[in-house]
């Protein structure tokens, strides 16, 4: 039985060190090439996985390169497999990142690939009545739509990592217990003008336990109805940020089932995350709970 499951986007990713942008119609030799997985829910999972909690994907991946990779890295990280289906003669989600060595940036070029869409099975759907947390990120909206609505009927917590601006999304955000939107998405969502405005919004709109929101360098906040209060990021030199925020949602989440208070669990997410930045690659780069302990006292903080 896993702690955590997950149901959102698993995405083969072709990372490309670059000494800076490119110019259009220029030419540059890439520094290094790396293959990895990415993927808001995939890259979570593997985080908590790592961090020590017990996790598995749902979801369909394709019988080619990508879908293989993609499978054969969740193993390597000790991720339970058996809730998700191989498809032949489809294309996997895949991305193309191009990491600016020079400015520490990323930019990400997208195929989605022509998978068909999730249908919960009933295995599937009793792995979501068994776990703890379902994260979720708003691919596989109907699915995960589905899941959620399960969730709330069996006791499982729902994390969704609010970072994209999809179509629909108003169906998932009233089943979210742990709202955790990028700065970007609470602005854009709610209209407000300040993030802890949008907090406020969002909390009323939906009524979760808790609104955290990211803010990338600058940490972030959180909200649970009585008090907005901040939480801080850990400055590090920054390798590769590509996945530094999935690998926050992750963190977060195996931090609920470790019983971290709200505080703790920001805390916990963004060391985690910051730890992630110093490597290269969406999910190598994430550490242990040691190394994240370590990290944490390292810098003072001794809350765990």
């Amino acid at each position: 039985m896993a702690d955590i499951v997950g149901i959102g986007s698993n995405v083969y990713d072709t990372l490309m060190v670059l000494p800076h942008f490119p110019q259009e119609d220029t030419k540059m030799r890439v520094e290094k090439i790396i293959k990895c997985g990415g993927g808001p829910c995939g890259t979570g999972l593997v985080a908590a996985a790592k961090l020590g909690a017990k996790c598995a994907y749902i979801g369909n991946l394709a019988e080619d390169e990508g879908g293989r990779f993609l499978l054969q890295d969740m193993e390597r990280f000790s991720m339970d497999n058996r809730f998700v289906n191989c498809i032949n003669g489809y294309r996997s989600f895949l991305s193309f990142v191009l990491l600016n060595r020079d400015k520490g940036t990323r930019t990400c070029i997208a195929d989605r690939g022509d998978l068909p869409e999730l249908a919960l099975t009933e295995q599937q759907k009793q792995a979501v009545r068994d776990a703890q947390i379902l994260m979720v990120d708003g691919n596989e909206l109907p699915a995960a739509v589905e899941g959620a609505k399960i969730a709330s009927k069996s006791g499982t917590r729902v994390l969704y990592d609010a970072g994209g601006l999809y179509d629909n999304i108003e169906q998932l955000l009233p089943y979210s217990d742990i709202l955790i939107p990028s700065e970007e998405f609470a602005l854009g969502h709610t209209g407000e003008k300040t993030v802890q405005k949008a907090a406020e919004k969002l909390f009323a709109l939906y009524r979760p336990e808790i609104v955290v929101i990211t803010q990338g360098a600058k940490g972030g906040i959180f909200f649970d109805g009585k008090e907005i209060r901040q939480y801080p990021s850990f400055p590090v030199e920054v390798v590769d940020s590509n996945g530094a925020g999935d690998a926050f949602h992750g963190a977060f989440a195996f931090a609920l089932t470790k019983g971290f208070s709200c505080e703790q669990c920001c805390l916990f997410a963004s060391a985690v995350s910051a730890v992630k930045c110093t490597h290269m690659g969406a999910r190598e780069g994430i550490p242990n709970y040691s190394e994240t302990i370590t990290f944490l006292k390292e810098r003072g903080r001794n809350e765990f």
